[in-house]
């Protein structure tokens, strides 16, 4: 497979021109700029020699790695318009998935939970700088705390678009993928489903029944 990635900050593979001149730029950046795209593709892939698609009407969910479901929000809904769109843009003609398409498009929301630990020892250290045991009656005594441990979790979400080649399967008997589009950053399933599609098919090129 052969792999591009897109970052929207300064990176070894393109730029999605970042403007100005700040003095912390990772503190000031949108959701949108926060957002890295990633596409993966089989590069003895011929995606000329395909002509139409199905594409599913639900998306995917996966949570840490486990099926969660099928559903289809309203932000659902738009990445798969935005992908149609993007496919009809390119020449493939869409087709009921009942009429043998030559490619089939899967869209998955993606979950991943991390669990971490902080701990504060120094916090304590400052009790004897800052805070005068007197005050309690009991001068001359240290202050002591036993360390405090702070637990927290962050949630994680990406959202992946695969094109599957149907048209080879009942020869093959598999299911070969032939693109992925990776999405990570802040925002994904909020806004601009358009736009962030639209930079996945940017960096393809070679996408297209007349490439």
């Amino acid at each position: 497979m052969k792999k591009q990635v897109l970052l929207l900050m300064a990176g070894a593979w393109g730029v999605l021109g970042i403007t100005g001149c700040i003095k912390e730029p990772l503190n000031n950046m949108t959701a949108s700029e926060s957002r890295i795209y990633i596409t993966n593709r089989d590069s003895t892939a011929d995606f000329t020699a395909y002509s139409t698609f199905s594409i599913v009407d639900s998306v995917t969910v996966i949570d840490n790695n486990n099926f969660a479901g099928k559903q289809i929000t309203a932000t659902d809904a738009a990445f798969i318009d935005a992908v149609r769109n993007e496919m009809q843009a390119r020449g493939y003609a869409e087709v009921n998935k009942d009429a043998n398409p030559d490619l089939g498009i899967n869209i998955s929301r993606i979950y991943n939970t991390y669990t971490g630990v902080m701990t504060y020892p120094n916090y304590w250290g400052m009790y004897d700088r800052f805070y005068d045991p007197f005050y309690w009656g009991y001068g001359g005594y240290p202050y002591y705390f036993p360390p405090l441990y702070s637990y927290y979790q962050v949630t994680e979400g990406a959202l992946s678009i695969d094109i599957l080649d149907l048209k080879d399967a009942p020869a093959t008997q598999r299911i070969k993928g032939l693109w992925q589009g990776l999405i990570r950053g802040s925002g994904i399933f909020s806004q601009d489903a358009g736009a962030q599609v639209k930079a996945l098919f940017d960096q393809s090129a070679y996408l297209g029944v007349n490439q």
